[in-house]
């Protein structure tokens, strides 16, 4: 049983903002933990064999890059993102289900971290993956969901089927 097209708009939207929201509160409050733990004062703590949790403020974007692109930078990525997350939402009715899971995943994450470029200039960036000595750049819950939103995104273009024969 398919839903009337007329309420298709409203649930495909619902989905993206549902996992949107659930991505930035949970990026949100970790990293507020994570602020209040291990920044002040700063220290690192061994988790996993596997895993650390440390403080790194993070001035550029994914791997630091443009982190010395100068004082407009923060401001531009914070706007790209709102951007970002308002198209989604706003497309959201025409993705299929992989591409709002994914919307939703990259949207959560690009607001959080744009809102602690808006806050502190920069990203508070706290998990450690490593396997001897070599370590994955230091991440954060944000940043995780717009990486397994990518590939959610990608899997669908790939995976999944157009079932209307508009």
């Amino acid at each position: 049983m398919t839903a009337p097209d007329d309420i298709r708009p409203v649930t495909g939207r619902r989905q993206v903002l549902i996992v949107a929201l659930a991505v930035l509160v949970a990026d949100l409050v970790t990293k507020q933990v994570m602020l209040d733990w291990i920044f002040d004062p700063p220290q690192r703590i061994g988790v996993l064999p596997f895993l650390n949790f440390v403080p790194v403020w993070n001035s550029g974007i994914s791997f630091g890059m443009l982190a010395d692109a100068g004082w407009a930078m923060p401001a531009l990525l914070s706007a790209l993102a709102f951007a970002v997350a308002g198209w989604m939402l706003w497309k959201a009715p025409t993705f299929r289900r992989g591409e709002r899971l994914g919307a939703g995943l990259i949207a959560g994450g690009a607001v959080g971290n744009a809102l602690d470029r808006l806050r502190f200039g920069k990203v508070v960036d706290f998990i450690d993956v490593y396997v001897q000595t070599w370590h994955w750049p230091a991440f954060n819950i944000a940043d995780a969901g717009i990486t397994v939103g990518a590939a959610a995104w990608m899997a669908s273009l790939f995976l999944e089927r157009e079932t209307d024969s508009k």
